[in-house]
């Protein structure tokens, strides 16, 4: 019995899924799961747009959980995955603007308004802890 690559892809990237899931965050999958959350969501939101890629895996997510380690935390955390939840995708980065599409990418929304935006290459050229640094310094400032 053959794997199909639409399972085979699934299979992949179930962990990287996970590794959000595991820590609080909420998936949404498809616009409509979007639409029901973001725009109307009370209080503090972090919105991770998730992807498949290194620097993701090494620097977003990792940098993503250790923030959540401090004491002033967002009230919500939600993921879309780039590539994977194209859709559901695309509908996240409608709140985002002005910024231009990008994964990995970190928002921090107050009340239906995006505050705060990590674009790919703020991750990129940085480690997880400076990561981490960033989102604490905006929960300081804005998840009181």
């Amino acid at each position: 019995m053959s794997m199909s690559f639409e399972q085979y892809m699934r299979d992949m990237v179930q962990p990287m899924r996970d590794e959000l899931t595991n820590i609080g965050f909420k998936e949404l999958r498809t616009p409509e799961e979007v639409e029901a959350n973001l725009p109307n969501v009370k209080g503090t939101a972090l919105v991770v747009v998730n992807s498949v890629c290194g620097c993701a895996a090494g620097l977003a997510r990792p940098g993503v959980a250790k923030a959540l380690q401090h004491d002033i935390v967002p009230d919500h955390l939600f993921t879309v995955f780039a590539g994977q939840d194209k859709e559901a995708t695309a509908k996240a980065r409608e709140y985002f603007a002005p910024y231009p599409p990008s994964s990995p990418s970190i928002a921090l929304m107050k009340d239906g308004e995006l505050v705060h935006f990590i674009e790919r290459h703020q991750v990129e050229n940085r480690s997880a802890e400076e990561i981490a640094a960033d989102l604490t310094s905006a929960f300081d400032r804005l998840c009181r």
